[in-house]
């Protein structure tokens, strides 16, 4: 017997400085929320799946937080695709609730990056996803990586330094509508062109900040959730990797975004223009400028014109990182991917508060991971 698969439960913790968390206390925070919300018990799960964390690096971390909570499931594994992690753990799930393997499934994220480790740890940690031969030696940076890809994409495409700045603007626009947003002050185009150089040409408010922060969902058969009323289906999946290194890279232009969002649109049976909510991986302003773009939302070279005429406004052609986004929400490592799933699931419910995209029935929620390396994409939809 096929069963479907749905979101039951989702939670997201407040981002920022949070500085009496844990990477479990984070973890329990947002399992305990996703089942309250689901209206599910801790004793009903019979499967987990946990993420990464830079402050507890147990490589089997879902056991860890299993024994830590008291759990004993049938199926429990530990996930790692940078941030593609969330985005794949619900795919999984839902193979896992398809095949019979399990009925509910936890999917847990959280870390305390941001005071959990000492002042540029986060940023030291992030070393190991250079090349030991190719890239490491001479100083490659992240920052660095995703610039090559700005530094390139600008000479392409002619996009200016307000249109990136307007990326920014716009999704801290949307955390000041959000309570649990870690940065929530406006800022303005000129401040975010103007502020500290990072790597050209990305300045320090095009990059997201290192954040404390835990988030959850849980996928469940549908036939079992006591909420039905809530259950968010999902309705495509797509995953597709084309690289580990940038070095080996086979564009600065094109990435596997391109391919996982065409899989999860094709099993969903709709095409890009249909959605009306994005939630798309955001690490810097240029990795959702070149996503948007990818994902084919828009031509090449119009995400930029399109977000300083604000279209990726709550009103505009395509409301995107409608929470605030790994910019201004805050990028606690694979939370951040997990908190855009949190957003979709509260927007298709039309639990968003202010930030509620009017008549929301379809979201598409990407992830990616690396430097525009792993990429999983999903399609979401109103119960």
């Amino acid at each position: 017997m096929a069963h479907e698969a749905v979101i039951s439960g989702a939670y997201a913790t407040r981002a920022g400085k949070l500085p009496d968390s844990t990477c479990m206390s984070l973890h329990s925070e947002a399992a305990l929320g996703a089942l309250a919300d689901a209206q599910l018990s801790l004793a009903e799960v019979d499967g987990v799946l946990c993420a990464y964390s830079f402050t507890e690096p147990h490589p089997m971390l879902s056991s860890v937080f299993c024994e830590y909570v008291g759990l004993r499931p049938n199926y429990s594994a530990s996930i790692s695709a940078g941030g593609a992690t969330a985005c794949l753990m619900v795919m999984t799930a839902k193979a896992l609730v398809e095949n019979g393997t399990c009925r509910h499934i936890l999917l847990i994220t959280g870390d305390n990056r941001l005071t959990g480790m000492p002042p540029g740890g986060a940023v030291a940690a992030l070393t190991h996803f250079g090349h030991r031969q190719f890239e490491v030696p001479y100083g490659m940076t992240i920052p660095a990586c995703y610039a090559l890809v700005g530094q390139r994409y600008l000479f392409e495409y002619g996009v200016t330094r307000d249109q990136l700045s307007a990326i920014s603007v716009t999704q801290r626009r949307h955390a000041g509508l959000h309570p649990g947003a870690h940065m929530k002050t406006p800022i303005t185009i000129e401040e975010v062109s103007t502020s500290r150089l990072i790597a050209s040409p990305l300045r320090l408010l095009d990059c997201a900040p290192n954040s404390d922060g835990g988030a959850a969902v849980l996928v469940s058969a549908s036939e079992l959730v006591p909420r039905r009323d809530h259950a968010v289906p999902i309705l495509g999946t797509g995953q597709k990797h084309t690289h580990e290194h940038i070095m080996a890279a086979p564009s600065l232009t094109e990435f596997g975004c391109r391919e996982s969002a065409a899989i999860a649109f094709r099993q969903a049976r709709i095409t890009p223009k249909e959605i009306d909510v994005a939630e798309i991986y955001d690490s810097f302003t240029i990795t959702l400028l070149v996503e948007l773009e990818s994902i084919g939302f828009f031509r090449k070279g119009e995400a930029g014109p399109a977000a300083l005429s604000g279209e990726l406004g709550l009103n505009g052609r395509l409301p995107c990182n409608t929470h605030g986004g790994l910019l201004s929400y805050g990028h606690p490592g694979p939370a951040g991917g997990m908190f855009h799933i949190v957003e979709a699931v509260a927007q298709l419910r039309e639990e968003a508060d202010d930030r509620q995209v009017k008549d929301a029935e379809l979201a598409f929620v990407h992830g990616d991971g690396g430097v525009l390396s792993a990429h999983c994409s999903l399609v979401l939809g109103r119960g």
